[in-house]
């Protein structure tokens, strides 16, 4: 029995370093988790900010230099025009719009009750609950600080006003995001076993001395799993919307050419894993390898806020980031293709580049 057991976990282990692909994924994955986890803060920073300044005072300006010392907030932009905020954050651009009365002034010198409006994105419940958090403990901290210094009565409020989401209903700020994230794992797993299969199933050979262009064969290895990626895509907005009762205030028509554009990236992405992984299972956690970042690094379940820099950066290299800025900016704000732009555009740029590197690929197989 001990010769049989040694034998077979000799063979064992011989087959295991054989595969250092997979050997390398089995101990890369669990140090890549350790270190999103270890560096992930949900503690939002630097929210951008913009405020309304009507008043144009000392007082105005100490309001923003509390604002600034929180150091939830980053002042963005500073204007006089209200609807220039709402506007700003219904792009997405700032999430936070501060509007500061003309009377502020005049009212705190007369130690009456000043009060100013403070307009929260709601599309994000974590940010906008945290935001409001920090917005409260900013007027007590004054009033707070008034009551000691001159024993007057509190001088200063907050009228917050959530938009957008102002229930707080978390399948409001989860779902839109998470139609990325299904259509990512679903469109790389498939795409990712698209070149891989033909190999273990011994057509490669077959399919690279026919006469076939590399264009053209990228493009029939993902066109099925785009028609499928788009057929699911709408299932899990018909149950987002009359399962979930999830308002769609954006255009259907706009969510669904961005979701081709998502899913040319994604899909071919997959193709790529596919040509340099060996076998099926490779191909699989190479893909899923990428998936976790795109849960934690793209705003999913962690505000960006409190990503540090280098995290933040490789979040933006990720489709999934952009792709889930603007499901939610579409779904719950209502923006259309001009406000969400620069999310448009990033998310164009990383599918051009990954188709380019996926036909050179083959490119090189067929050489």
């Amino acid at each position: 029995m001990w010769s049989s057991f040694v034998a077979i976990l000799l063979k064992e282990f011989k087959h295991i370093f054989r595969d250092r692909g997979t050997l390398i994924l089995f101990f890369t994955m669990p140090i890549m988790q350790l270190a999103l986890f270890g560096f992930l803060d949900q503690n939002v920073k630097n929210l951008p900010t913009v405020v309304v300044d009507q008043d144009q005072t000392r007082e105005s300006r100490e309001l923003m230099d509390e604002l600034r010392a929180t150091k939830t907030f980053e002042i963005a932009t500073v204007t006089n025009d209200p609807k220039q905020a709402r506007q700003l954050i219904a792009q997405g651009t700032v999430r936070v719009g501060l509007i500061i009365p003309p009377d502020f002034h005049d009212k705190r010198a007369r130690h009456e009750n000043a009060q100013f409006l403070v307009l929260i994105d709601g599309s994000d419940s974590n940010v906008s609950a945290q935001a409001l958090a920090a917005i409260n403990g900013l007027v007590a901290q004054a009033n707070l600080d008034a009551v000691q210094g001159t024993g007057a009565h509190p001088i200063m409020s907050a009228q917050p006003i959530v938009l957008f989401n102002p229930e707080g209903r978390t399948a409001n700020y989860i779902i839109p995001g998470l139609i990325a994230i299904l259509l990512q794992l679903a469109a790389m797993l498939l795409a990712s076993i698209a070149i891989v299969r033909e190999r273990e199933q011994g057509t490669m050979e077959q399919l690279l001395v026919t006469p076939i262009d590399p264009v053209g064969l990228v493009l029939g290895k993902l066109a099925p799993y785009l028609v499928i990626g788009i057929v699911e895509m709408a299932l899990i907005l018909t149950l987002m919307r009359f399962g979930f009762d999830v308002p769609i205030n954006g255009s259907l028509l706009f969510l669904f050419a961005t979701a081709v554009m998502y899913l040319f990236a994604l899909l071919a992405l997959g193709l790529t894993i596919s040509m340099r992984a060996q076998t099926s299972m490779q191909a699989m956690q190479m893909a899923q390898m990428l998936l976790l970042p795109s849960i934690f690094l793209s705003g999913y379940i962690f505000p960006v806020a409190g990503l540090p820099r280098v995290l933040y950066y490789i979040g933006r290299a990720l489709p999934a980031t952009h792709m889930i800025d603007i499901m939610r900016g579409a779904v719950l704000r209502g923006a259309g293709p001009l406000d969400l732009l620069p999310s448009l555009l990033a998310l164009a740029a990383i599918s051009t580049v990954l188709v380019t590197i996926s036909i050179r690929g083959v490119r090189k197989l067929t050489m």
